[in-house]
């Protein structure tokens, strides 16, 4: 059996901007609240814990005093910040780049009093801190058919959560804009997302078998699994080692292992080293997918 990881695959800069200030901290201190996971691995999150991260709700949140709290790469409403404010927190902000430009951008659309649409999760953290600068009013949804046509204004100012497929970003806008819609057209899908679609189609056709890692709660790991599906049907997910089935091999095939941008690369690791025992040979080293 062969076995190779692909290179591209793994925590994006926001994530490891997030995770290395957390462990920074925790190395010093011992301890250290977060809201909310801290990347969508369970994995992961249980390695933080065991260093002394300690994952609190926003209920939570409203009840601690004078403590440091880690806001993670998703981002926070406003709220949040006044919650840290009148409770004396400190707090560490890791919000991703990316999503404080997004921020930005739909607040000032919001005080120019545009019609704003979000296509995203209406629950997942991003989407949440996102709505939160137009104190609720922004419309969130994940496909076209959700949305009330006869109710929207004429003109609408379209964004994306930043995880979200390019494609279907696009193709709801054109859709829009058939229906009789002016669209103001604000492309905010991260690159470093978007562009794996077509990485991962050209490692996906490279092997036999495709083992996908991602959390059970990413967004982004259920969009790439979708992806490496669609092009190879030999596709399994799994969330951790204990997952795999030996069944699904056979010996003398080529398995390739991606992930999430959400999937540490130990777990990777970890699943290679799991794969390599079914026939007992280490073959396969770390390639890139390109």
């Amino acid at each position: 059996m062969q076995v190779t990881i692909d290179s591209a695959s793994g925590f994006c800069f926001g994530v490891v901007y997030a995770i290395e200030m957390a462990e920074e901290i925790l190395d010093r201190e011992g301890q250290l609240y977060c809201l909310g996971d801290i990347v969508h691995n369970d994995m992961e999150v249980k390695r933080l814990e065991a260093k002394g991260l300690q994952i609190i709700s926003l209920a939570e949140l409203r009840q601690l005093r004078r403590a440091k709290v880690l806001i993670r790469a998703h981002g926070e409403p406003p709220e949040t910040y006044r919650i840290a404010m009148e409770n004396e927190l400190v707090l560490i902000d890791a919000s991703c780049p990316v999503v404080l430009k997004l921020q930005n951008r739909i607040r000032n659309s919001y005080s120019q009093q545009e019609a704003i649409l979000i296509y995203g999760k209406q629950d997942h953290a991003e989407v949440i801190a996102l709505k939160g600068q137009t104190a609720g009013e922004a419309i969130v949804f994940q496909d076209i058919e959700e949305l009330d046509l006869q109710a929207l204004p004429p003109i609408l100012t379209l964004y994306s959560q930043t995880t979200k497929s390019k494609h279907n970003f696009y193709a709801i806008a054109r859709s829009l804009r058939e229906a009789g819609f002016e669209v103001k057209l604000n492309d905010t899908i991260c690159r470093q997302v978007s562009n794996r679609d077509e990485e991962l189609r050209n490692f996906a056709r490279q092997h036999d078998k495709i083992v996908f890692v991602a959390g059970k709660k990413s967004s982004n790991g259920k969009m790439l699994y979708q992806v490496c599906k669609a092009t190879n049907p030999n596709s399994y997910f799994i969330s951790d080692v204990s997952e795999l089935e030996m069944e699904w091999f056979e010996e003398n095939e080529s398995v390739g292992i991606c992930g999430a941008t959400s999937t540490p690369q130990w777990l990777m690791e970890a699943v290679k080293k799991q794969l390599l025992t079914y026939w007992g040979r280490q073959v396969g080293d770390l390639a890139s997918a390109r």
